[in-house]
């Protein structure tokens, strides 16, 4: 007969306090839950009594304000014993005067500091403000005067930002300057007989730190040592346009790398365009203003002839004839004013009628002989709004942004890049450049700062004087 084994009988076997019985893992978890506890709060006691906030803070602060991380006072306000959650919006501006962004913008309240500066995230660039808080305004922007200068819909640069100022509208370069770009970025002769070159970006465009260097003087490929080493009347700083108004100041220190430097003729033109103006001389004319060069001019002739009395006796040119007028002479005396008048007209004549004409406008007046130059109203900064670094781009050709060079023929071209450029580097995601708000404009205008009155005393930053 089989046995039986009832579930019942079964039960009997297993015995219902094992878990009382002690094990090595209910001990660990036993200690555990009474250690961790006790040591958190020995750990807090310990930095509570070596005066470190750090334990009670929300996270480390930004490098700018990594000095204060024990310093809570110095941004919370105390009240009952704790610190308050936000810091104080007067604590900002005890160190830092904050002017305004646009007064006629209609924003009913102006933002606090925090409310796009947030600290406690670790050393991060606090300036770094994300584009949700600029488009707080520039979403839907208004401003008092009912006429807003700006697009009233932008959220961030991939969404809204219009094009630049400098290419709508179809605007075009004000300088006078006559330049072709497409042939200079071809080979070129540099002479009539040669040689052929390639010019660079960089034989022309530095700069401005690097233009100015003394190193660099030297290193101009197609200068000429004689116009670089001369003192002109003229000064280069005139002849560049002054950025727009309403520019808000950065707050950024400047290397002087960030802007492109007026081009130069000394340093970049003289050596392929020469100023001669005569075959009796191997020196050009000074590349200053229509008087300067006709008191050079008078001065050579006048020493020449005094050197070669002979040449007085003038020969009738064949090749000079026309037929109507009456034909001179074979032989001419002339005394060496007449001489140096004369001379001094052929020359200015090739002058300001073809070698200077080929770059600079002229404007011939009835009331003088002497020409007037045209300003050539160079246009240093074409973003007047946004600060822009050349430097920081050093490693990207030219070209590849100025693509429109290549084939520009006219000087009224303007070669800025467009933003859909500027796009392909400057996007969200690890893998592009910054593209938030801040890296190309700021909010604060610094022009207008006010000097604030320190608070803090060396050593320990504790606040209050002596």
């Amino acid at each position: 007969m089989a046995r039986l084994r009832t579930t019942k009988k079964l039960a009997q076997r297993i015995d219902l306090n094992y878990f009382k019985r002690p094990t090595p893992f209910k001990s660990a978890k036993l200690w555990l839950s009474v250690l961790v506890p006790f040591l958190a709060l020995l750990w807090i006691a310990w930095h509570g009594a070596a005066r470190d906030s750090r334990v009670y803070s929300s996270g480390r602060m930004s490098e700018a304000h990594a000095v204060l991380e024990k310093q809570c006072a110095a941004c919370h306000v105390q009240r009952a014993g704790e610190f308050s959650s936000k810091a104080a919006y007067a604590t900002c501006l005890a160190c830092h005067d904050g002017p305004v962004h646009h007064d006629e913008e209609l924003k009913a309240v102006v933002p606090a500091c925090a409310a796009c500066h947030m600290e406690h995230r670790g050393r991060v660039n606090i300036t770094a403000a994300s584009d949700q808080t600029c488009a707080e305004c520039h979403a839907n922007l208004q401003v008092s005067t009912g006429v807003v200068p700006y697009a009233t819909h932008i959220y961030s640069l991939e969404d809204g930002h219009p094009e630049f100022a400098a290419l709508r509208d179809a605007k075009k370069d004000p300088a006078t300057i006559a330049l072709n770009h497409a042939i200079h970025m071809k080979p070129i002769r540099r002479g009539p007989t040669g040689p052929t070159v390639q010019l660079e970006c960089a034989d022309c465009h530095r700069s401005a730190a690097s233009a100015t260097s003394t190193a660099a003087a030297t290193e101009w490929k197609y200068a000429d040592a004689r116009y670089v080493a001369a003192n002109v009347s003229y000064k280069v700083d005139v002849e560049s346009s002054p950025p727009a108004t309403r520019t808000l100041a950065s707050p950024r220190k400047t290397s002087g790398r960030e802007l492109m430097a007026p081009v130069k003729f000394p340093t970049a033109c003289a050596g392929c365009h020469l100023l001669t103006f005569d075959k009796r001389f191997e020196d050009g004319v000074p590349h200053d203003t229509p008087e300067i060069v006709h008191a050079f001019v008078v001065k050579k002739f006048q020493d020449y002839i005094a050197a070669h009395p002979s040449e007085l006796r003038v020969p009738r040119d064949p090749n000079r004839d026309l037929t109507g007028k009456i034909i001179a002479p074979e032989v001419r005396v002339l005394s060496p004013a007449q001489w140096v008048t004369e001379r001094t007209t052929d020359a200015e004549e090739l002058l300001w009628r073809k070698t200077c004409q080929q770059c600079h406008r002229l404007e011939i007046s009835a009331s003088t002989s002497l020409p007037r130059i045209t300003p050539t109203r160079v246009t240093q900064r074409w973003l007047p709004h946004a600060r822009f670094d050349h430097d920081a781009h050093r490693g990207f050709s030219c070209t590849g942004c100025h693509e429109k060079a290549l084939t520009s023929t006219e000087t009224a071209d303007v070669l800025v890049p467009g933003i859909t450029n500027c796009k392909t580097c400057h996007a969200p995601g690890p893998d592009h450049a910054e593209s938030r708000c801040f890296e190309c404009h700021t909010y604060h205008d610094w022009a207008k700062r006010k000097e604030v009155r320190p608070t803090f005393v060396m050593p320990g930053l504790t606040t209050g004087g002596k």
